[in-house]
């Protein structure tokens, strides 16, 4: 069953996203983020690009013919990709096809609109019987 991870109250989610698949990236774990949202997406490439400042992150669009060889795949639809190991959801719903990662990485900022977002998916999940881990991140970054 999908473990279900989710961080909440950040101070800025584009950038707790980027810090949490950093460090995946350093233990060689591969994952997808899902960011049907083009600005989001945006965000998370260049954030990724330039944070750590010592460092980069590799990462390409699910469209990159890079994509089967980058541990980062940012992506807006899920249905035509093959990973199933962890998903990242920068997403207002729950991520289409969800259940067939091992494990759900949920962000979740402190505006209202994300804050009522995040608890309907935290409750749709617990709702189907998955056990849910929560981190405040208490507005850090």
């Amino acid at each position: 069953m999908t473990r279900i991870f989710f961080y909440h109250n950040t101070a800025d989610r584009v950038a707790t996203a980027a810090s949490l698949i950093a460090r995946a990236v350093g233990q060689k774990k591969s994952l997808l983020v899902y960011a049907p949202d083009t600005a989001v997406a945006a965000a998370l490439d260049r954030h990724l690009w330039l944070h750590p400042p010592t460092g980069f992150v590799p990462h390409v669009a699910s469209d990159s013919p890079l994509a089967g060889e980058t541990p980062v795949v940012i992506a807006g639809r899920l249905d035509a990709i093959d990973r199933d190991e962890r998903l990242f959801n920068l997403a207002p719903e729950v991520p289409p096809g969800f259940s067939r990662f091992n494990s759900l990485i949920e962000i979740v900022g402190q505006d209202d609109e994300g804050r009522i977002a995040g608890r309907q998916r935290a409750r749709f999940y617990r709702d189907r019987g998955y056990d849910i881990q929560y981190f405040d991140q208490g507005g850090r970054v």
